[in-house]
């Protein structure tokens, strides 16, 4: 029997023998009127600020970043054109801001990018009702729940939108999202974005901030863009990811691990088929540890993408994963990792080894 999950609060996850349940028996439900409300930086970055990121010596353009993103949240302050995040519409118009009201970040995947958004989100002085922090996905979903003239209006009264990992693999949402910030530049909400690559955009697996500004057309005159080089800091003097145990030890991290899911993993990919991505953090709420026997390669390209959308939120929440089967490197397919959405992918297998070490003390225990 699925178990119906409320995003409002944690569902319980031990069953009633003690067992570990399963994420394939949760079918979360999101209430529209909560996604506004849930715009704010995941559990992992509550605690980050610009003083936690750590900058390599090596690349004075991490250091540069803190620097301008640091001046750019205290130009926003902390002054609404909305009073209780409502647009009183016979109110002035802002005036024009002097210099770009828009930054865009441009590195690679495990730079930080994402700290230093949240960091920034926490930095602007203004209450949580009137900052908005979201990914890309999340901010479609949204349109989609409201309806686009709604979303304008209870985003106009915002001060800032932080966007993370801009995605630009499909032209119609593109044109959509560009035309929202558009609508919400106009209203003087300040924008602050992150982005994944465009299809056959290899390079360095990050997407130049070039084709990011042109895609956004008539949007790029209002972003500064602001490169930040270096290397995944995850993987920066740290071990290996640790070789996938075996059916046996898996299951027993599950059972004695407060919170645990314990799924196999061909079953988990087609139960994520019938879940919308956008319910995926839900699916994850009051988990304490993922462990999934059997890990396979993904079959092929729309399970692989929802995969990485769940892996993202597990390293939002910092949900260590154990597994059996085959190594996280090895899940995507030569040709995934040569394709247009090899950064997603390159991601998703960062983010699932930093998980992979966080569990090494539950199987050791």
């Amino acid at each position: 029997m699925s178990s119906s999950v409320s995003a409002s609060e944690p569902a319980p996850v031990p069953s009633s023998d003690g067992s570990p349940l399963a994420l394939c028996g949760r079918e979360p439900h999101v209430p529209a009127e909560r996604l506004v409300a849930e715009m704010v930086p995941p559990p992992r970055f509550d605690s980050v600020r610009f003083d936690t990121y750590v900058p390599d010596p090596a690349q004075p353009s991490q250091t540069e970043a803190v620097t301008v993103l640091s001046g750019f949240a205290a130009g926003i302050g902390g002054a609404s054109a909305a009073r209780g995040g409502k647009r009183r519409w016979f109110a002035r118009k802002p005036a024009a801001a002097s210099g770009p009201r828009g930054v865009y970040l441009d590195g690679g995947y495990g730079v930080g990018k994402t700290h230093l958004l949240a960091s920034l989100w926490h930095a602007t002085a203004a209450t949580p009702e009137l900052k908005a922090f979201g990914t890309f996905v999340e901010l479609t979903n949204l349109v989609g729940a409201l309806g686009f003239q709604q979303t304008v209006q209870t985003l106009s009264g915002h001060r800032l939108l932080c966007i993370d990992e801009f995605e630009l693999d499909d032209p119609g949402d593109t044109v959509l999202v560009s035309t929202l910030l558009g609508k919400l530049v106009d209203a003087g909400v300040a924008l602050a974005a992150t982005s994944n690559t465009l299809p056959g955009k290899l390079g360095e697996g990050r997407f130049a901030a070039a084709d990011f500004l042109r895609e956004i057309q008539g949007l790029s005159a209002h972003f500064r863009p602001l490169r930040i080089d270096g290397e995944d800091y995850r993987h920066r003097g740290l071990p290996e990811a640790p070789a996938p145990y075996s059916d046996d030890q898996v299951t027993r991290v599950a059972y004695r691990t407060a919170g645990a899911t314990l799924d196999d993993f061909p079953s988990l990919l087609a139960h994520l088929s019938r879940v919308h991505p956008s319910r995926y953090g839900a699916l994850c709420d009051g988990v304490g540890a993922v462990c999934l026997t059997d890990v396979q390669a993904v079959p092929d390209q729309s399970t692989a993408l929802r995969l990485v959308v769940l892996a993202d939120r597990l390293y939002d929440r910092e949900v260590p994963v154990v597994t059996s089967g085959v190594p996280f490197d090895r899940i995507f397919g030569e040709d995934m990792l040569k394709g247009g959405y090899r950064k997603k992918y390159f991601r998703a297998i960062s983010r699932l080894t930093a998980l992979a070490r966080d569990a090494e003390p539950l199987v050791q225990g």
